[in-house]
């Protein structure tokens, strides 16, 4: 048994630490959660390209649109109730991580959403 244990702790320490599909994965994941619980700011900083668009009418349209989103998801299948992680896989040559999220609703239908991720100054974004 001993043996075993030394081996399992050698194996996760030569692993190095969580993958980039991990990361990835729980940035998204946390940000479809931040969208299903009505927090619509938190959502849309974890958005790539909201530094570029500068405005606050873009801002406000964009968060406009996320409650629109949400409010249709409540009606047609009686909302959002979990977000689960599928799969991720990294395209090395676009330099993303595709991470694969099950959005699971109210009335028990489930629909897998593609969320591409790029990492920007250590921090996962949803592309």
């Amino acid at each position: 048994m001993r043996k075993y244990l030394v081996s399992l702790v050698f194996l996760v320490a030569a692993c190095g630490g969580p993958s980039r599909e991990e990361l990835a994965s729980l940035a998204a994941k946390g940000y479809y959660e931040h969208l299903i619980h009505g927090e619509y700011e938190q959502f849309y900083e974890g958005m790539d390209q909201r530094e570029l668009s500068g405005e606050a009418s873009y801002r406000s349209q964009m968060l406009d649109n996320l409650r629109q989103f949400m409010a249709r998801q409540e009606q047609e299948h009686r909302g959002v109730l979990e977000v689960r992680v599928s799969n991720a896989t990294t395209d090395t040559v676009q330099q993303l991580t595709n991470v694969f999220l099950v959005l699971c609703f109210g009335d028990s239908t489930n629909e897998e959403v593609v969320v591409p991720m790029v990492e920007r100054h250590g921090a996962w974004r949803m592309k």
